[in-house]
């Protein structure tokens, strides 16, 4: 399948479902983040969003944040590895990500294009997973399938921000139960933490770190090599590797202090 770089009309339809209540089921809430859940046809592929509002935190330094790839290797402790890979567009590129999962599961990883757009008040980024022929999954990892991930930040007012998280993976392993209820009510809530606790110590660590380099935001800084939409394909899930986990149990599984909440 062609790669289109979302338009207008994807991050209208994005925004739409992050303020929507319609079909969302509240799976936790609690300390000022909620998590809602919404099972596709899939019982394997679950929609999962979240909202915290971040005082103190202008919509900008979130913003910020969720784009500074140097930055989310001193806050993001689940993550093992971060790369961009190439530039699309002035707002779009390729990059690859890989994250630990608790043992005994296997660790995953994505290639995804991510698109961004400011938009008055608000931010969104977005992305989905794409195949780059010199990324190729590894047999270390499994190579999980974005079919829709992204941010919506909104300002409200000089000092205070809402940040929406919404995604819908396929995590290409038949997992158990017990996986699915701990993204939703730990993992997730104590990730949405994290993005509030770095956003508030991200303006000091941004202004001792090139505090003019912001690519994302001035794209006459972007040093990526440029790559062809050409190049890419839609990553289906249907064509990688797919393992069953769901046999593995709860007690022989090591949970870092980072997914309590």
């Amino acid at each position: 399948m062609p790669v289109q770089i979302p338009d207008d009309s994807d991050f209208s339809s994005f925004k739409d479902q992050c303020l929507s209540c319609d079909g969302w089921v509240s799976r936790y809430n609690k300390g000022g983040v909620t998590v809602w859940c919404r099972e596709e046809e899939s019982r394997t592929v679950q929609k999962v969003k979240m909202r915290i509002v971040c005082k103190d935190v202008t919509a900008e330094t979130l913003y910020d944040v969720l784009h500074d790839t140097s930055y989310r290797k001193k806050w993001d402790t689940n993550m093992i590895d971060t790369y961009d890979i190439g530039r699309l567009t002035a707002n779009a590129d390729v990059g690859y990500y890989s994250w630990k999962c608790p043992s005994p599961l296997k660790n995953r990883d994505f290639v995804t294009m991510r698109s961004w757009l400011p938009l008055g008040n608000d931010y969104l980024i977005i992305n989905y997973s794409v195949k780059h022929p010199q990324h190729p999954p590894k047999k270390e990892y499994v190579r999980a399938v974005s079919l829709l991930t992204g941010y919506l930040i909104q300002s409200n007012g000089a000092s205070c921000s809402t940040l929406y998280y919404l995604t819908q993976m396929d995590p290409r392993g038949s997992l158990p139960k017990w996986v699915v209820n701990r993204v939703s009510q730990f993992v997730a809530p104590k990730v949405m933490r994290k993005i509030y606790k770095a956003s508030l110590k991200y303006p000091d660590w941004k202004r001792k770190h090139n505090p003019s380099l912001k690519p994302w935001m001035f794209p006459e800084q972007n040093a990526l090599p440029c790559i062809s939409v050409s190049e890419l394909n839609v990553q289906r899930a249907d064509s990688l590797e797919n393992i069953d986990e769901s046999g593995l149990s709860e007690d022989k599984t090591h949970h870092s202090e980072d997914e309590e909440t």
